[in-house]
């Protein structure tokens, strides 16, 4: 996983760690050892980051360089 690719896009929008860490509603302590590779980012999160960031979780992990974001399921509905 491109852990890497969580600072690169939070510093691309000229966005800070704890502005980050408010929408996933945790410290940004907690934030930051996401971003270092310490602590694996749940499920949940990657999915609210893809949401932020407008994108998708395969680009936040690295497994695409496609930015944009997915068309929304019909299960989400």
């Amino acid at each position: 996983m491109n852990i890497n690719r969580l600072k690169e896009i939070r510093e691309d929008k000229d966005i800070l760690q704890k502005d980050v860490a408010k929408v996933l509603n945790i410290p940004q302590q907690n934030y930051s050892r996401y971003e270092l590779g310490i602590v694996s980012m749940p499920i949940e999160k990657y999915s609210k980051l893809a949401d932020f960031y407008h994108t998708s979780i395969d680009y936040l992990v690295g497994r695409t360089d496609e930015k944009k974001p997915y068309a929304e399921s019909i299960l989400k509905k």
